[in-house]
């Protein structure tokens, strides 16, 4: 019972609070595991909120495409790198915490809870 929900999938919305700047995101999963599908639903979620319209997000499964995770030294799953705008920052784990997400994407700063 396998489902093939993430072959690179790249998601594009609206523009909402990146003062046009346009996010390059990666987030690497293992499989169907529940922390992978979990990972998928919250980054696109915080996406979709915070970035719309101003992000491509690249979602890679390392078991379907194990060299592009060895060409990003990927040592955790699911990981979320933020290619750019630069620096690029790495954040390990469900997403599931917003705020964290929120600062790893230097975008708490432009978000009022």
């Amino acid at each position: 019972m396998s489902k093939d929900i993430t072959r690179n999938k790249k998601v594009k919305t609206k523009d909402k609070y990146t003062g046009g700047e346009k996010y390059i995101l990666r987030l690497f999963v293992a499989g169907v595991l529940p922390y992978s599908i979990r990972a998928i639903e919250n980054i696109n979620a915080i996406c979709e909120q915070y970035l719309s319209g101003n992000f491509e997000l690249e979602i890679i499964d390392i078991y379907q495409q194990p060299d592009l995770a060895l060409a990003e030294d990927i040592i955790a799953v699911p990981i979320l790198i933020k290619k750019f705008p630069l620096p690029e920052i790495r954040l390990i784990g469900d997403m599931s915490d917003i705020e964290e997400v929120l600062k790893g994407l230097q975008l708490f700063t432009l978000i009022r809870f």
